[in-house]
Parts: C-alpha cells; sequence; structure tokens
C-alpha cells in the first residue's frame, strides 16, 4: 500500500480523501461491495439534506402568510393541545398573527407562489446545464460546489429575517440562485448510483435508496417546525448549514465509478442492462475513453420522452403537495378544528411517510414484473381516486386525515420515485448506446429536468387557484395524474405484448424489451 496522497491509477480522478484514509488505515484496497456501501450511504444523505433545504419554504409559508385560520376558531370554544389558541387568551407572537411584509397584503399567497415558480423554473433549466455538465467532469465536484451553494443561498433566504428585510425581489433572486445550485443534484446522484449498480435489482436498490427523498421532506418539515416558534429565520438557516456540512462529506468521501477509485468490479454488477443474447454485452464502464451522448441524442434513446412527459405531470402532482399540503392542512378545519402551523407541518410528513412505502413497493413490483411502465401507469391512476378521497373526507377527522394522506402519498410518489431512479438508470444506460457509459446525467437531467417544469407550474398554479377553491386545486391534480398515466399507453401496451408473446416462448424477463420501441 502506497502512500495516503497515492493518485489513482488510470482515468482523470484521483481517490477522494476519505477514501485513501480508510484504505491507509486498512492497509489494503476497499472492497467493490464496501465501495458500493460507501456510494448508497453518501449519495442518500446528500440528496436527503437537498430535500430537507427544499422543504423548509413550505413550512416558511405559514409564517409569512397574511392568512391566519384563527377568525375560524372564534367559532369553537373546544380546544387541544395541538390547536391554535383563541387569540384573547395568549400571547400572539408575530410568527402566527401577523405575517412577514411583503407576504402580509391580499396578494401574499400569490407572491408565495411566484417565488415557487422562480426557484422551480431556474430548478427546471438549470438540470438540463448540470446534467450536461455531469457527464462531463468531476460528479464529485459538481455535487460539492451544487450543495454548498445551495446551503449559501437557503441560508441567505433566513438572514432576511435578522436583517429585517421586506423586499420582494431579495427574496425572488436568492430563491432563483438556490434553484441554480439544486438542480446540480438529482443528475449527478442518479449517475453515480448508476454507475456502481447494474440493472437486475435497480429498481428495489433505488426504490429503498430513494426514500432519501422522503426522510429530507420529513426531516425538513420537522426542523422548520420545531424551529419556527423561534423565528422562522432559523428554518431555513439550519437546513442551509446542513447541506453545506454533507456537502463537504461528499468531497471527501465520494467515489464516483469504479474506475475512478481503481475499483475491480463485479461482472454481474456492472454487466449492460441488456444481457442473455439480448444483442449488447459491453460493460457498462469501459475503461477506455468515451464521448458524452449529446442532448438531443439523449432525446432520440427510446422511452426518454414519454417518461420524462409523464413524469411532467408527475411532478406537477407531487411537488404541489410538497410546497402547500403544510399551508392546505393549517386553513382546513379537521373535525371542526385548525391546526397550528407547527402541528400542520409535522402531520403533512406522513405524505412522505406514504412516498417511502410507494417508492420501495413501485420499485420492487416493477423488478418482479420488469415492466417500468405498467407499474408507473398503475400508481398513477390509483393516485387519483385517493386523490379524491383526501379531498373529500380528510376533513372528518385527524385519523382519517392521516389514513388517506399516506395512502396518497404512497400513489403519488410511487411512479415519481421509480422514473426518477431506476427508470432514468435503465435509459441512460440503454443497449442503443453501445455499452457508452456517459449518458446517464444527460438522460437523468432530461427526464428529471422536464419533470420539474410541471413541479414549477403545480406549485404556482395553485398560488392562485386555491384562492377561489381547493377542490379545483385538487380537480387539476386528478387531471394531471390521469394525463401523467394515459402519456404511458403507448409502452404499456408494449410491455404487455412482449410479456404475451414471453408467455409463449418461455423467455425470462422478456418485457425489458418493449423500452427498445
Amino acid at each position: 500500500m502506497g502512500s495516503i496522497l497515492e493518485q489513482a491509477p488510470g482515468g482523470n480522478y484521483s481517490k477522494p480523501l476519505g477514501i485513501r484514509f480508510l484504505e491507509h488505515i486498512k492497509k489494503s484496497s476497499l472492497s467493490f461491495k464496501t465501495h458500493q456501501t460507501i456510494v448508497l450511504i453518501v449519495t442518500f444523505f446528500a440528496y436527503a439534506s437537498y430535500h430537507a433545504a427544499r422543504k423548509t419554504t413550505s413550512i416558511v409559508k405559514s409564517a409569512l402568510d397574511p392568512e391566519s385560520s384563527d377568525t375560524s376558531l372564534k367559532f369553537f370554544p373546544w380546544q387541544r393541545a395541538y390547536l391554535q389558541e383563541p387569540t384573547e387568551s395568549r400571547n400572539v407572537s408575530w410568527v402566527v398573527s401577523s405575517g412577514w411584509a411583503p407576504f402580509d397584503s391580499s396578494d401574499g399567497t400569490s407572491l408565495l407562489g411566484e417565488l415557487d415558480l422562480a426557484f422551480l423554473s431556474i430548478y427546471a433549466g438549470g438540470m438540463y446545464f448540470s446534467g450536461h455538465l455531469g457527464d462531463r467532469m468531476d460528479l464529485r465536484i459538481l455535487l460539492t460546489v451544487g450543495m454548498v451553494g445551495t446551503g449559501l443561498f437557503t441560508s441567505l433566504y433566513g438572514v432576511g429575517y435578522w436583517a429585517n428585510i421586506h423586499v420582494f425581489y431579495y427574496f425572488l433572486i436568492v430563491q432563483m440562485f438556490a434553484g441554480l445550485f439544486q438542480s446540480t443534484g438529482w443528475p449527478s446522484v442518479v449517475a453515480v448510483v448508476g454507475n456502481w449498480f447494474g440493472k437486475s435489482k435497480r429498481g428495489l436498490i433505488m426504490g429503498i435508496w430513494n426514500a432519501h427523498t422522503s426522510v429530507g421532506n420529513i426531516t425538513g418539515s420537522l426542523i422548520a417546525s420545531a424551529l419556527l416558534k423561534y423565528g422562522w429565520g432559523w428554518s431555513m438557516v439550519v437546513p442551509g448549514l446542513v447541506i453545506a456540512f454533507f456537502g463537504l462529506v461528499v468531497f471527501v468521501l465520494l467515489p464516483v465509478s469504479p474506475e475512478s477509485v481503481a475499483a475491480d468490479g463485479d461482472e454481474d454488477e456492472l454487466e449492460s442492462p441488456k444481457k442473455c443474447g439480448e444483442g449488447v454485452t459491453e460493460p457498462l464502464l469501459k475503461s477506455e475513453k468515451e464521448k458524452a451522448v449529446g442532448f438531443i441524442e439523449a432525446w432520440k434513446i427510446p422511452g426518454v420522452a414519454p417518461f420524462a412527459l409523464c413524469l411532467f405531470f408527475a411532478k406537477l402532482v407531487a411537488y404541489t403537495f410538497l410546497y402547500w399540503l403544510p399551508f392546505y392542512i393549517s386553513h382546513t378545519a379537521i373535525d371542526g378544528k385548525y391546526l397550528t402551523s407547527e402541528a400542520a407541518g409535522n402531520l403533512s410528513t406522513l405524505f412522505d411517510v406514504g412516498g417511502v412505502v410507494g417508492g420501495i413497493l413501485a420499485g420492487h413490483i416493477s423488478d418482479r414484473l420488469d415492466a417500468r411502465a405498467i407499474t408507473a401507469a398503475s400508481f398513477m391512476y390509483c393516485s387519483i381516486p385517493a386523490l379524491f378521497l383526501y379531498r373529500s373526507y380528510g376533513h372528518i377527522s385527524l385519523p382519517v386525515n392521516a389514513a388517506f394522506m399516506l395512502i396518497t402519498g404512497m400513489f403519488v410518489n410511487g411512479p415519481y420515485a421509480l422514473i426518477t431512479t431506476a427508470v432514468s438508470a435503465d435509459l441512460g444506460t440503454h443497449s442503443s448506446l453501445k455499452g457508452n457509459s456517459r449518458a446517464l446525467a444527460t438522460v437523468t437531467a432530461i427526464i428529471d429536468g422536464t419533470g420539474s417544469i410541471g413541479a414549477a407550474i403545480g406549485p404556482l398554479l395553485t398560488g392562485y387557484i386555491s384562492a377561489k377553491s381547493w377542490s379545483a386545486v385538487f380537480t387539476m391534480l386528478m387531471a394531471a395524474a390521469l394525463v401523467a398515466g394515459l402519456l404511458l399507453t403507448r409502452l404499456v401496451m408494449a410491455e404487455v405484448a412482449v410479456r404475451i408473446k414471453a408467455q409463449g416462448t418461455s423467455t425470462p424477463r422478456a418485457p425489458a424489451a418493449a423500452l427498445e420501441v
């Protein structure tokens, strides 16, 4: 074993300092499985911190927005610990009673919607650029810069509290830069995980791994809700510091690919998705220099366009819940009572708990059936009655609300998680690429970037529509879920046709060929 500062043989990268330190302590190279474990753990916490930082704005909304459910409580004499107390019987802080200028005006809700639009529009556009960049540079550096930058601008949003800033354009500009740095995350982490794991159990592995999205949302909600009482600025600054810290962990510890750390790959793990005589036998990662796949060429990969358009509508639904669910809960009477902003934020985490279950379930089912499109479309169709039931009956009681929220989260986030992880990785290693591994980040960026455009539109429309009717908002969400499912119809029919043909010829795992259409 050489020096701890030894350069990795081959490739353009040196081993991360943390990997070299572990090998120095161990007195030998780390095994391939150890590297895989490190990749899963580091990327899990990295992207969880991205979502924790992103989720905080939905919690802070209830402190900034001028609307308050106190007036409705005057009609209900009973109270419980999780309910807001009448204003005449308690000391009301500015957080609950007065909002924060300029969001304490009559168009405050619309202004918050515009902040969401600014963030998500830049995020969506930046996604395409980040994916293109990610296939051409060290993903570890890209992730580190993105995470530290995200932490900086998330914290600057919170600094507005102590600096007593009431200029709308300050918050707008900060959110735009935050969206730009946030866009580096997803293409990078999916590309890294795709570099280390083959296709055989990718759906299940990525379904479990994708729990980072919900874990991040839950963590962000709990931290932001708990800190609101000390001033909404803390709800932004603390998650900002957390993601900056994990950015440094990524820089020190993350191996972006087997060749970057000279790891001896497991042949079964790194084999191309097309196996068993299906046409392409080149390994997923090749030692020779590969040319990165172009943006237009990546769009032409079979399956990329329909899944990208499906995700447009799937993320419209998911991100409307991400950004507006705590606000909706705090402004909707449940069993005749209104929850505090903190309690509403805590209750909203159940949507993400359901999302964890949905992501794992969708990944497992799609692996067993080898049918990504059938699984994603089925979940989207099931989310329609789930959305209807949550809106229609969620007000009856807290247990009923929680149950329907869990179910809705499972069906909404299931296909979202599947498409952004396993499907993106499958298509990024498609047989038409002839073993070229340098398309993962670009394909992931195309699919999730297109989805993020829908993610920007949903919260924006909700900001305007909710002022008139929340029922109209849910109608919009159900329509979007229907369109998302219909966009996969051609791929679903192809998977069904291949499966029927496979049953006649007894060919195992044949539905994978559906992505060849």
